[in-house]
């Protein structure tokens, strides 16, 4: 009975090792909407990414929504402009 345990341990310890290993990782993002009410910390729950949306799950409880400071604040990423005439590619 003990092999047969063995084996069958084994056996779903390799399907769920298989399965996280072929999972995609998260991607952290930051969504542009926070939801915030006094449940919350500051600046709430940041996955939204329409207000439409944010005020459609804050209807009916005491929430708001707000722009998220980490999206709406922070530094632009440097991008290289081409000047007008630049015929470089």
């Amino acid at each position: 009975m003990s092999r047969r345990m063995l084996a069958a341990f084994a056996a779903v310890t390799a399907v769920a090792g298989a399965s996280l290993a072929a999972g995609t990782p998260a991607q952290a993002r930051d969504y542009p909407y926070c939801l915030t009410s006094p449940g919350y910390g500051y600046p709430g729950d940041c996955n939204y990414a329409s207000y439409r949306q944010c005020r459609a799950s804050a209807s009916g409880r005491l929430a708001d929504c707000i722009l998220n400071p980490r999206a709406a604040f922070r530094e632009p990423r440097h991008r290289d402009y081409r000047t007008y005439g630049d015929t470089r590619w």
